[in-house]
């Protein structure tokens, strides 16, 4: 900040005053204190318990002396999410420190986004402290982050306020609101921004504004499902960031018609399968709208030549040209395989059945290209690719049938039946799933999981007798899993098994508590209640969540969980050295993380420590959504899966852009061994799940990555400052 002419000209007058008089004298310059290690390894305990201290933790967010400590408080008040500390935070918003108003700020937005809701009062007290301190605010750094919190609260004297700075002469900042805006419509549902001014946004679109605010104001264009929306989105199609045109043509889904179906086609063309992909998922939801078949079920039809290109090498120009030799044969490889996100897309996001033949010719592209596929990796892709596509057309159908003889022989039958199961049990087809009982007596866990989910979404009372027995099982996945489907099929013979393991859910909460609380609410109703109320005081905070969230169901009263601390036995993982990384080794390529050891301590080590022990070699990235994550570290290969323990959240500031890593949940506090990569920025996910690290190296392998990919190995690694 630059300082007025009038302290400008006292200054000189005093320079010269002292030259004259000769009192010149060197002023030694003001030194840090030295931090207080001790009180932070506190504060570290106390968040790593979950416990306020007795109340010394909220007493230094507030009145410690060095500002660095009351910055560390409020961040462990952050993670800790206690409605009770809603005071300290935001009296934290006028601290004289920027760092401590930043650091408040957050624990304001992550008290929005708090498990178990705030009450009406609580909302309102949160609302109007952020809009002052955003009000008075000078500091542009902590402002993003007032602003951010805004979009997490997502209430509407909060979106009055952001839509008034999306209009702000600082293009940053208000790219920024935007994005909060776009937020608020992702998480809270596009009702609630419906009267937001789509102009600002759309004026931040233009060329010559930076990047960030482009991403910004095409972020809240595709995710407010307005058709005013529509000609600021087909204008920045051409932008040059792929994001931007990613989320551009994302918005095309919800709200665009017939004649946006060519534009559309001609990005399935594009350089960037990424943007390819969501192309591919818009013309889907543009076909589903149509009464039959339409120009977006033609245009997809371009998507064969995509189909081709995962086998025989036709590598988009700029990645082929971008080498030679051998690297240019690993650009190719990995360009192939990428082209597969586009299928994947268009299989996950599903069509009508008058669609039908766009599966049938992706299909015959594929198994075309199967013949000349010039690798391993191109046949695998292949095969996968084939399997995704038969299970769309059996979710179309209803039925598992093209997912029994998929593949060329080469996915084994469990994981085509769970595929396809899963697909089916999606399927808006009538009748019951009465083909899915003989399947709950498969021998793999993944099949019977599958077969579950179809009975559950369609059930047929047939399907009671077969899985009362799975309750009993010693897979706890599955058990609860058929806990939950008994309550579905409202069975009142299942209700003893359902109570026998309800009972070892204190000792195994994390694959138990969710399932089978509903099962106990739907077979036992009110006589549930004493149970639940015992886990409110459970030392997981997902148990408490979980037996608060059914006792609010059963009784139609607000029922708010205790916070209690964690036990001093509770498993916390050593933290990784300085400069810690892992190298994931895959058929093709590897990735190099840095992980965040300052910022998330726990996490990182966890991910360090398992990595050090072999427990990643071999298992495989079960989850790839183009355009959004690929996540691996489940040792079940069906996204059930974990370590055996749980760790805390250490929800960091670090924000969620391409090529982030971060910590699979199923609820507060449920951390393991899943992890995923960030195939692009994804702001609905800040402040949600922890972000421990980023993607250095190999980024063009994330990319690449289908379902099914195999870690063959994570190295941990020192990584260059």
């Amino acid at each position: 900040m630059r300082r007025s002419h009038s302290a400008r000209a006292l200054s000189t007058c005093a320079v010269t005053f002292s030259l004259l008089t000769g009192c010149v004298r060197n002023v030694p310059p003001v030194e840090t204190p030295p931090l207080d290690t001790q009180t932070l390894a506190r504060i570290q305990d106390w968040e790593d318990s979950r416990s306020l201290g007795d109340g010394a933790l909220v007493s230094l967010a507030g009145s410690a002396s060095d500002a660095r400590v009351r910055a560390r408080a409020l961040r462990a008040l952050a993670r800790i999410q206690d409605p009770a500390t809603l005071a300290p935070v935001l009296a934290g918003l006028k601290d004289s420190d920027a760092e401590v108003r930043g650091e408040a700020a957050f624990a304001a937005g992550e008290l929005a986004l708090s498990w178990e809701l705030l009450v009406e009062a609580e909302l309102a007290s949160l609302e109007s402290a952020l809009l002052a301190a955003e009000h008075a605010e000078s500091d542009v750094a902590v402002r993003r982050t007032l602003l951010d919190a805004l979009g997490r609260l997502g209430s509407p004297g909060a979106v009055t306020r952001l839509t008034e700075r999306m209009r702000d002469g600082d293009v940053s900042l208000a790219g920024r609101a935007a994005q909060a805006v776009g937020v608020v419509a992702r998480v809270r549902g596009a009702a609630v921004a419906a009267q937001v001014p789509l102009a600002p946004a759309a004026a931040l679109l233009s060329a010559e504004r930076p990047v960030e605010a482009r991403y910004g104001a095409a972020y809240l264009l595709s995710t407010v499902k307005r058709p005013q929306a529509l000609a600021a989105l087909r204008r920045c199609l051409e932008d040059a960031d792929a994001d931007v045109r990613a989320l551009c043509a994302k918005g095309f889904g919800d709200v665009g018609g017939p004649e946006d179906a060519v534009v559309l086609g001609r990005l399935l063309e594009d350089p960037s399968p990424r943007v390819a992909s969501e192309a591919a998922r818009s013309l889907a939801k543009l076909a589903a709208a149509c009464s039959g078949p339409c120009t977006a079920v033609d245009a997809l039809e371009a998507l064969t030549v995509r189909a081709k290109r995962v086998a025989r090498g036709m590598a988009p120009p700029e990645a082929a040209s971008a080498a030679s030799g051998e690297a240019k044969a690993t650009v190719e490889t990995l360009a192939r395989s990428a082209e597969g996100h586009p299928l994947l897309a268009l299989a996950q996001q599903g069509l009508p059945a008058f669609g039908r033949p766009v599966f049938e010719s992706l299909r015959l592209a594929l198994a075309d290209a199967d013949r000349g596929a010039a690798s391993d990796v191109a046949r695998a892709d292949l095969a996968w690719l084939d399997c995704r596509l038969a299970a769309a057309m059996d979710r179309q159908a209803g039925t598992p049938k093209e997912i029994l003889d998929c593949g060329y022989g080469r996915v084994d039958e469990p994981r085509r039946l769970a595929l396809g199961l899963r697909e089916v049990a999606q399927s808006k087809g009538q009748g019951g799933a009465a083909f899915a009982v003989k399947y709950l007596r498969h021998p793999d866990a993944r099949v019977k999981l599958t077969a579950l989910e179809a009975v559950a979404a369609r059930p047929v009372p047939e399907a009671a007798a077969a899985v009362r027995p799975l309750i009993e099982g010693e897979d706890l996945v599955v058990a609860g899993a058929a806990a939950a489907t008994a309550g579905q099929l409202k069975d009142p013979e299942a209700l003893p098994a359902v109570e026998a393991l309800a009972a070892r859910v204190p000792q195994t909460p994390g694959d138990l508590v969710e399932p089978v609380a509903g099962a106990l609410v739907a077979l036992q109703g009110r006589a549930a209640e004493p149970r639940l109320r015992e886990w409110l005081e459970h030392p997981h905070a997902n148990v408490r969540r979980v037996a608060a969230q059914a006792l609010s169901e059963l009784t139609g009263q607000r029922v708010r969980s205790k916070r209690v601390p964690l036990p001093a036995y509770t498993f916390r993982p050593q933290a990784a050295p300085p400069r810690a990384g892992l190298v994931f080794r895959t058929d093709k390529g590897d990735i190099t993380v840095r992980l965040d050891v300052d910022e998330a301590p726990l996490t990182s080590g966890n991910l360090h420590a398992l990595a050090r022990k072999g427990f990643f070699n071999g298992v495989t990235f079960h989850r790839v959504v183009p355009d959004f994550v690929a996540q691996g570290g489940d040792p079940r290969g069906d996204g059930e899966g974990g370590p055996g323990y749980s760790i805390r959240c250490e929800i960091t500031r670090r924000p969620y852009r391409r090529g982030t890593v971060g910590m699979a949940l199923a609820g507060k506090d449920t951390g393991g061994s899943q992890f995923f990569f960030t195939h692009a920025p994804q702001p609905h996910l800040d402040g949600r799940y922890t972000a421990f690290g980023e993607v250095v190296s190999g980024m063009d392998v994330v990319d690449a990555l289908l379902e099914g990919d195999v870690i063959r190995e994570v190295r941990a690694v020192e990584l260059a400052p």
